[in-house]
């Protein structure tokens, strides 16, 4: 269902929120736990990712730049 766009490999630590940001690259924040505060985002992977419309893009499991067409006007 999904399609790889770019091959990145970034490994996943626990307690980040991996993303792709708007430059198009892979970047992560800590995620807020209790009193604990999140944010911080750093950049963790250059991919260069030029998203189009219509499109989810996310950071699947094996660590690459994904995307899945959304759903949009379905019942």
């Amino acid at each position: 269902m999904a399609e790889k766009v770019a091959t990145t490999g970034v490994k996943k630590e626990k307690g980040y929120l991996y993303y792709l940001d708007k430059g198009g690259n892979v970047s992560r924040s800590k995620m807020a736990r209790g009193a604990n505060k999140g944010g911080n985002a750093e950049v963790v992977a250059n991919a260069g990712v030029t998203r189009e419309s219509g499109w989810l893009y996310f950071v699947d499991k094996d660590g690459d730049v994904s995307r899945a067409k959304m759903a949009r006007g379905r019942k």
